[in-house]
């Protein structure tokens, strides 16, 4: 089952090329993590939605202009630094998951099919990480490897926007429309084995990323349990695996595009409208100090 949103409020069922409008039942007020994210916290799940019959739903042309982020505000992404031994090489790390542990990213950072990640600075390295993402559906503490797919409730394309500085990782990759998520959640029974998915990167028109998440060196049940055992999941988180060797920098009027089988395709545009000098950004009275100093 795929499972989209509309104009930033609509949840839809998605069939062919047919959106069925769910609204009056999944989240008639969805509320700030918008009307997917609310079904999953209010702890209702894929059998309802299994139960519905769609005949009785409004339906309309899937029109993939109007589609927004599935999940509009996660409480919690989690994501995985270096969870690829190709991109452990490419970065020169020494480590892993399990040296590093897991990091954690805004949920003001996600942006939707068809929107524009911000470049923050222009004198700054941005780069693309295309990634696979999955949503929690149950709350999850300590779980086993063995169940730990259990507290899936879908799968999605996503992207780790990463500022190449001195930051530690949650700054540098939790600014705004940083994460991009989409085009919809593939409930988890769609997708027999996540440890097997052929995922592919391009920007514009470059393919930079080619990989499959048997690749993993943390499979997506292990990388589930560890974080478990770190801090409660909880319905509607969303967990980064990882990205693969090849990742570069973004510019001004590119289109990275991300491409997950039995998933979908995640089309984002890069603009750097916004963007000012890294030494603009707020200094604090260190830099103030620092700058008088110098006359």
């Amino acid at each position: 089952m795929r499972l989209a949103v509309l104009d930033n409020t609509i949840p839809v069922i998605v069939i062919g090329d047919e959106a069925v409008d769910v609204s009056d039942v999944v989240a008639p007020q969805p509320g700030p993590a918008g009307p997917w994210g609310a079904f999953l916290e209010a702890g209702r799940g894929v059998d309802e939605l299994a139960a519905l019959d769609l005949r009785a739903f409004p339906h309309a042309a899937l029109d993939l202009g109007r589609l927004s982020a599935p999940l509009r505000r996660p409480r919690k992404i989690v994501a995985a630094p270096v969870n690829y031994l190709d991109h452990k090489v490419e970065m020169a790390e020494q480590k892993s998951i399990a040296d590093y542990g897991v990091f954690l990213k805004a949920g003001t950072s996600v942006v939707g099919p068809g929107q524009d990640v911000q470049l923050p600075y222009h004198d700054k390295r941005t780069d693309q990480e295309g990634e696979l993402a999955l949503v929690i559906g149950r709350t999850a503490r300590h779980v086993s490897t063995d169940d730990a797919l259990d507290h899936v409730f879908a799968y999605t394309c996503g992207l780790d926007i990463s500022l190449r500085s001195t930051e530690d990782r949650s700054t540098r990759k939790s600014f705004d429309t940083f994460t991009p998520l989409g085009p919809w959640l593939v409930t988890a029974d769609e997708i027999s084995d996540p440890d097997d998915l052929a995922l592919r990167c391009w920007v514009s028109g470059e393919l930079r990323q080619r990989t499959s998440t048997a690749e993993l060196l943390f499979s997506v049940p292990q990388l589930i349990s560890y974080a478990s055992s770190v801090m409660t999941l909880e319905p509607g988180d969303v967990v980064l695996t990882g990205t693969p060797a090849g990742v570069g920098p973004l510019a001004d009027g590119d289109r990275v595009r991300v491409e997950i089988d039995s998933v979908g395709s995640l089309e984002v545009g890069v603009t750097a409208r916004h963007a000012v000098a890294y030494d603009a950004r707020p200094q604090g009275r260190i830099g103030s100090l620092a700058g008088e100093g110098s006359r």
